[in-house]
């Protein structure tokens, strides 16, 4: 087992949710949920008594993945803009070899022209695709044939176009039924090293609700945890974040905290 470096970024400014702010207190618990870590690092998100802005933020997101030490780096958010950084990381360290493994109800897929909201956390897939706001894109973009967007559910119309024009695969609930199926997608890809990001919402809101953006019919934490690691079992782990907790229920943290240490412990 690798060591094991936590970067807290609490920011919730990227997000549409109306109960965005419980994102600060989720990124803190998400945090010390993950057990045994080397290091634990929390990034500002404010300047004085300013939030900062996400390109700030991102920069110093940045500055802390570039001093962690060797292993396993979890991003835990705060809202799912939090990957810029570490996903960018992970693409100037793994380049073409690298494959994005996108658990989330949502495509993340809008541009600031397509975007119903207007809000970061539903563009930043697409920002790290090489499209989206100037100062919120990687130096590097990853090929849209690298990404595996799993159990998405609620597309907007945008980016299903996008899914189909850029070759994105698109492995639903139902298809992650067999975790050999997402396995094969990532192997499709040429890739041997895996990138998995993990929004919440990807879970079911029948048994996991503490989410600002719920959408029914989606994965249980079991399976979803059968998934995480049938993919690190078989690939080189570059990466994990884990986003968008909205603290609400005291049985959503009791069905989390083991959870997490579980996804933590399979990637490492």
């Amino acid at each position: 087992m690798s060591q094991v470096t936590v970067v807290e970024v609490p920011q919730w400014q990227g997000s549409g949710s109306a109960t965005a702010e419980r994102l600060v207190e989720g990124a803190g618990l998400l945090a010390a949920m993950v057990p045994n870590a080397a290091l634990r690092q929390r990034v500002d998100i404010e300047d004085g008594d300013t939030p900062a802005d996400l390109a700030a933020t991102a920069d110093r997101v940045r500055a802390v993945i570039a001093e962690a030490r060797e292993g396993l780096v979890v991003t835990v958010g705060g809202d799912c803009g939090v990957e810029l950084a570490p996903v960018s990381a992970a693409i100037d360290r793994y380049g073409e070899r690298l494959a994005l493994v996108w658990f989330d109800a949502h495509g993340d897929l809008n541009t600031p022209a397509s975007s119903p909201s207007g809000a970061f956390h539903g563009m930043i897939l697409r920002a790290l695709t090489g499209e989206g706001h100037g100062e919120l894109l990687p130096g590097r973009a990853i090929s849209p044939a690298m990404v595996v967007l799993a159990g998405a559910r609620d597309l907007d119309p945008g980016e299903r176009d996008f899914i189909v024009a850029a070759g994105i695969t698109h492995a639903t609930v139902a298809d992650l039924a067999d975790p050999a199926v997402l396995v094969d997608a990532v192997a499709a890809t040429g890739a041997t090293a895996v990138y998995v990001h993990i929004d919440l919402d990807v879970l079911d809101p029948g048994t996991f609700a503490s989410v600002g953006t719920p959408a029914p019919e989606g994965l249980q934490s079991d399976h979803l945890l059968k998934l995480v690691t049938a993919l690190t079992e078989r690939f080189e782990r570059a990466g994990l974040g884990i986003t968008e907790y909205e603290p609400g229920r005291p049985e959503d943290q009791a069905l989390l905290a083991p959870l997490v240490a579980a996804l933590v412990a399979s990637a490492s």
